[in-house]
């Protein structure tokens, strides 16, 4: 069953049921106001027939009823019987002689009226109060509402036909709403079903004000905002990669078809493995970088983060480069510890983080005449701030945009190796830490590089 017949259904009975609850309270307050005012009007008839025959001592029955034929109040039905102080019964306009029990006499003498059905009529029992003060007489009167049960079936049939006729009219009702209330989901779907990874750009668009729908839609479409971004990246990414690959390829074809154009002498060939044993080294080199670019695209490093303090990676990352590199200076600036060490720390992954801090050194003591760079570790506010400063070329401020971007290389790098990758992951994983970098740079003065972590 799709949504569309589901809510018509769930509509048409909610409805339905909330109708014939009203009807059925209708029914029952109706019969029960019929009932009391039958029952008054038995209370009034048996007094008076009471009244006749205590004013009527010598008139029979047959003229009593006479008079209550010409008045016009003898019910359908009606039978009166009376008992006087003795209990023995003084009148009866029926057929039948009503024999009450001494309790229920008792009861009716006692000022209580008793209220019951007999064959299907209603019955009442009360009591007769004499003028004389005598014993009251007790007077059972039964009749059958004849009028009141017509009018009662009446209603009845009345509200069984108008609760279908009003059922079918929801049922309706409930398709048109839920047709409009299906409409834009099914506009959604035509939309998207139109949506491939040729078209990305494209988005979904609801005619509607800022209802759930319109939220969703605007849901949707940021994840077609973050694929279509995925898409270009991967492309991108492909396309670099194959580039940068290319090269090295060509290189190491061209040395092994050199090498077997003609027999060499084995120094030849040790030179010509040299070449082809370096041109590898850089391909590894640039395929571990494309990797590690790769990692940082996927966003489960987010389960590895852990409370780790900030200072001991930076220290382990200078102990890595200068390892690494002996011939690079890094110069670490930490005057003032915190008396508070957790201020130190932060939820991070720290062999990301260390990562980064790795590469940033390394592209400071690359670019910088004297391979050195200072690194400047403070907290303000509660805010780890970490300089990376180093006295190199500068960037220009035209190229300052594009230094995050995959393979971009400035014009004065060029000559230097490289790949282009370093900062691009590197700002991958600050961003990943919850951090931020920033970059401040003057051409033939130097560049920094400032990192900011947030307060827990």
């Amino acid at each position: 069953m799709n949504i569309k017949s589901r809510l018509t259904l769930l509509f048409t009975l909610l409805v339905g049921s909330i109708m014939a609850l009203f009807c059925l309270s209708i029914y029952f307050f109706y019969d029960q106001y019929r009932e009391r005012q039958f029952y008054s009007f038995l209370n009034e008839r048996g007094q008076t027939v009471a009244q006749l025959v205590e004013a009527s001592t010598g008139i029979s029955k047959a003229d009593i009823e006479k008079i209550e034929k010409e008045n016009k109040t003898i019910l359908l039905d009606e039978e009166i019987t009376i008992y006087d102080g003795a209990d023995s019964v003084i009148f009866i306009s029926g057929k039948e002689n009503f024999v009450l029990s001494k309790a229920a006499l008792r009861e009716a003498r006692s000022g209580k009226e008793l209220f019951t059905r007999y064959h299907n009529r209603e019955m009442i029992i009360i009591r007769h109060i004499l003028q004389d003060h005598r014993k009251p007489w007790v007077v059972v009167v039964i009749a059958d509402d004849y009028l009141g049960m017509s009018a009662l079936g009446r209603l009845r049939e009345i509200l069984l036909i108008g609760w279908l006729l009003s059922l079918v009219l929801v049922g309706v009702a409930g398709w048109q709403f839920s047709n409009d209330a299906i409409k834009p989901v099914s506009d959604i779907i035509d939309q998207v079903n139109n949506i491939s990874a040729g078209n990305l750009h494209e988005k979904v668009t609801v005619g509607r004000e800022k209802d759930e729908l319109a939220l969703l839609a605007e849901t949707f479409n940021q994840m077609l905002t973050r694929l279509e971004i995925a898409f270009v990246a991967q492309k991108n990414f492909v396309s670099h990669a194959s580039h940068e690959l290319r090269t090295p390829l060509a290189l190491i074809m061209s040395e092994a078809e050199l090498s077997l154009m003609k027999e060499r002498t084995v120094p030849e060939y040790e030179d010509a493995l040299k070449g082809i044993w370096s041109e590898a080294k850089e391909m590894n080199e640039l395929v571990s970088r494309l990797l590690e670019l790769a990692r940082t695209d996927e966003n489960a490093f987010k389960l590895s983060f852990s409370k780790i303090r900030i200072d001991e990676v930076l220290w382990q990352a200078k102990a890595s480069i200068q390892q690494k590199n002996p011939g690079y200076l890094v110069h670490v600036h930490y005057d003032k510890i915190p008396e508070n060490e957790e201020q130190l720390k932060r939820y991070a992954d720290e062999s990301l983080l260390r990562t980064a801090f790795i590469n940033l050194m390394d592209n400071a003591c690359k670019y910088s005449g004297n391979k050195t760079v200072n690194v400047y570790f403070e907290i303000k506010n509660n805010q780890i701030r970490i300089y990376f400063k180093d006295t190199g070329i500068g960037i220009a401020p035209e190229e300052l945009p594009y230094i995050f971007d995959t393979f971009f290389r400035s014009a004065k790098t060029i000559s230097k190796p490289g790949y282009g990758i370093g900062l691009a992951l590197t700002k991958r994983i600050i961003n990943m830490q919850g951090a931020s970098i920033d970059v401040e740079s003057t051409v033939g003065v130097g560049t920094t590089f400032i990192l900011k972590f947030q307060p827990f």
